[in-house]
Formats: structure tokens, sequence, C-alpha cells
């Protein structure tokens, strides 16, 4: 099936805005959920076409999603009760796009800790932070029985031109406390993927087959106390960072401290074999992250 027409959520999000780009770039035509004026504004000026309405409204969605060729969940409600959001989202964005590819975002976290390289067939331990997202995943990827068109992208730890969890828990309060966070000692390894790269990879799954579930991870593998260090550096304060116990990281970054103190090695093969990915941005992880941001 020719894909020309994607209907994106969470289009002007941090990964939202490449992901735009990506399928721009291929000739596809880009219509996105606008929560706001300011976001139709937004989405208008990087090239698509702004549909009005939030993740709650499951008729616009569906109706959305049945006018285009093919979609990708970017969104995401934080609040109480956003896996009850994402779960209806994804069912009315399935709905609507019949048999064309639907990709959903997933996160590696919820393989826990891995015990040395891990695949996508690694079983999910995940923390309290996206333990809800099997239930939702599982719902997702039953659809290819049915005659849907799923596709699963798991990425790892996005980061890039300053932005992201990285610079969120990371560089900011280094740059307001004068030392990173480090939680343990920091020896433990984090999945990582640069943002424009899994912009690559989400526009390339809108070609996988029906049921396929990809890890999204550049394949390095920094330590939590290597990202620290890079991250005080960018916020001027190189070589600066401060251990936290797991229980003091929990207070201070709430439940994500729980996902940034796993030990992950992750491999993403499979993507690389099944939609011919390849992530430019391989060996300069710390440096990117190291890089002076804006206070």
């Amino acid at each position: 099936m020719s894909v020309t027409k994607v209907f994106l959520t969470g289009a002007t999000g941090y990964v939202g805005r490449p992901t735009v780009a990506a399928l721009l770039r291929r000739g596809i035509t880009v219509t996105a959920l606008a929560r706001s004026e300011h976001s139709a504004r937004t989405l208008s000026g990087l090239g698509a076409e702004p549909v009005r309405g939030t993740l709650t409204d499951t008729a616009v969605l569906r109706e959305a999603a049945s006018r285009a060729d093919g979609v990708i969940h970017l969104g995401s409600d934080p609040g109480p009760g956003g896996d009850e959001v994402d779960r209806a989202a994804a069912e009315a964005l399935l709905d609507g796009v019949g048999a064309g590819p639907y990709i959903h975002t997933g996160g590696a976290w919820v393989y826990g800790d891995t015990d040395g390289v891990a695949d996508e067939a690694a079983p999910q331990k995940a923390p309290a932070l996206t333990a809800w997202r099997r239930a939702n995943e599982d719902l997702v990827l039953a659809r290819a029985t049915t005659g849907g068109h799923p596709v699963l992208v798991m990425p790892g730890v996005v980061y890039g031109h300053g932005a992201g969890l990285i610079d969120m828990f990371y560089t900011a309060p280094a740059r307001e406390r004068g030392a990173a966070p480090v939680i343990g000692d920091g020896r433990n390894h984090w999945g990582v993927v640069h943002v424009d790269d899994i912009a690559e990879l989400y526009a390339l799954a809108l070609g996988a087959p029906a049921g396929a579930v990809y890890v999204g991870v550049s394949e390095e593998s920094p330590t939590q106390a290597d990202v620290a260090a890079a991250a005080a550096e960018a916020a001027g304060h190189p070589g600066r960072t401060e251990s936290l116990t797991l229980e003091a990281g929990l207070e201070r970054m709430g439940p994500i401290a729980e996902a940034f103190a796993l030990d992950q090695r992750l491999t993403s093969a499979r993507a690389r074999r099944d939609t011919g990915w390849q992530p430019r941005h391989v060996d300069d992880v710390l440096t990117e992250i190291a890089r002076p941001t804006p206070a």
C-alpha cells in the first residue's frame, strides 16, 4: 500500500517536529492534531495541515485517520488516566485508518534491567512509570489479526538539540544547582537515540509489516554517570555531578528516577534489517549532550 498522506498526533512535540520533516522529505502530505490555535499556527509553519482537537476527541481522531493512508501516534496525556486516554485514542485511530499502517509509540524502559544486550523478544520488567504500556500495546498489536496494520516503535532515551528528558532532568538541574544528578553509582547503561534518527524510524515504519515491534536505539549504551557529566558540561559546570540514592532521586525527580536507574543494553538490529533504518548519530551521543545550551 502506497502511503501519501499521514495523520499525526503529538506533531508539535520534541519528536513530532522532526517526524513531520522526515515525512515531508519523502513527499508525504501531513495532517496533524492541534490542541490550540498556537499549535495550529506552528503546524502550518512546519508544513502540516492542522486538525483542531485533543487526544480525548475520539470522533475527531477517527475522522482524521479515515482521511489518511497512515497514522503515527506520538501524542500523550501526562495527567492521571493518561493510560486510558492513550488506549481510547489508539482504538479510534486504528478504527479510522482501517487497513492502513498505524504506528504506535511505546518505550524501551518496559524491558527493565537487561541481562546483556536485549532485543524485542526480551521479557518485560517495566518500572512503575511505564507498567501500563503493556496492556495498551497488546491491544494495539492484536489488530494485526483482524485486518489492521499496527506497528510498535519503542524508543530509548531520546536526546539531541539540547532538549528532551536529559535536558529537563540533568542539564537544567546542573545549571540551577551547579551539578548534574546521578542516581546510585551511575554505572548503569542507557539505550539512547538521537531525536532526528528516531523520527526517521517512525517514517520508515510506515512500510513495516503488520504486527512488527521495533526497539529504536543507536547501539551506543553510555552510562548514566557519563550522561550526567556531559550534561554538567553543557550547563557550564564540567565534571560536577551529585550522587543521589534512588530514594532521593524519587523525591527530587518523581517516578522517572526509577527508569533512569535502569541498566539497559539494547539492540535495534530488527529495525535496521526490516526497514533499512540507518541512524546517523552513532558515535557522538556524549559530545552532543555536552554542547553548551542557553539558560
